[in-house]
């Protein structure tokens, strides 16, 4: 092989590296189910949709609001991620990426961008809401709560629903209707199971980094039962949207998803371990997609 052809697959790796490292800093995943919270906001509110392009832009600027939001909270919390095994090779920790003012700079830029994107997708109304999910999570949680109170991810799962909320208001700035209200306190609910299932799959790392998640603060038993306690109640809101026009694919998405959560959430009380924590965790992730889907996809089939 030529010196050629190696310089230059060495550089399209180093490419691919640092394209996955920026997706791992900005939160990448969770900017994108924040901005289908959003779509799924738009479809289920009652009124005229606005036009695609606009829409693509409303759930491109939720999804890098949310984007930097995760990037900030990686900024602030650099030196708890030093001491967790989860979370001590992002960048910030290991110096691949130099924590200084810029990036700071360069994160509320790309918020501003996302909340300017909100605007002309949409309007002042969604961009207000898309601004309070990513301060809700930038700095009510990361700042305020995270090191001092086990409500820290109660809290903060508002700033999910105000992704719904977004989405909503593009459809209708001055009136929310009860089911964009609804998904909003879905999303609210859904928060606190997903990551107290991590937390009890992680805790000896939040008790090295001194940060009072739930199991740290009650034991992972109590915290399992929190765990499943929340997916019960996280189901059963689920199911309300069906009493305001929702029809029989969003219903069997919601019970496709919530059975399986509430199976893994189950197992989880009768062994809060590990495995079982991290399956109820990646359960909730797919309970989550399947709803946010199933609520798109009927909507469109209900015209």
């Amino acid at each position: 092989m030529s010196q050629s052809n190696e310089a230059s697959i060495a550089q399209d790796s180093e490419d691919t590296s640092s394209i996955g490292l920026l997706c791992d800093l900005f939160k990448l995943r969770i900017g994108l189910a924040i901005g289908l919270a959003a779509l799924a906001g738009i479809a289920v509110t009652p009124g005229q949709a606005p036009p695609i392009s606009r829409i693509v832009l409303l759930v491109a600027g939720v999804t890098l609001t949310s984007a930097a939001a995760g990037a900030f909270n990686q900024y602030m919390e650099r030196d708890l991620d030093a001491r967790m095994r989860r979370t001590r090779e992002r960048v910030f920790v290991t110096g691949r990426f130099n924590p200084g003012t810029e990036w700071l700079v360069a994160i509320c830029v790309l918020a501003l961008a996302g909340i300017a994107l909100a605007i002309f997708g949409a309007n002042a109304v969604s961009a207000i809401y898309t601004a309070l999910g990513a301060f809700t999570y930038g700095v009510v949680y990361t700042l305020w709560l995270k090191r001092r109170t086990w409500w820290n991810i109660v809290v903060g799962g508002l700033a999910g629903s105000f992704a719904v909320l977004a989405g909503a208001a593009a459809v209708t700035p001055t009136q929310l209707t009860a089911l964009p209200l609804t998904f909003a306190a879905v999303l609210f609910l859904w928060t606190p199971p997903h990551f107290w299932s991590l937390a009890i799959a992680y805790r000896d790392d939040y008790v090295a980094a001194n940060v009072p998640m739930l199991p740290v603060v009650v034991g992972d038993e109590s915290a399992a039962r929190a765990v499943h306690a929340g997916a019960v109640l996280l189901i059963a809101v689920t199911l309300l949207p069906t009493l305001f026009g929702m029809g029989w694919l969003y219903l069997a998405g919601a019970i496709l998803g919530g059975s399986h959560l509430l199976l893994r959430s189950r197992q989880l009380t009768q062994a809060p371990n590990r495995r079982t924590a991290m399956a109820t965790f990646r359960a909730s992730l797919l309970q989550l997609t399947l709803l946010l889907l199933a609520a798109i996809a009927d909507s469109a089939l209900r015209g």
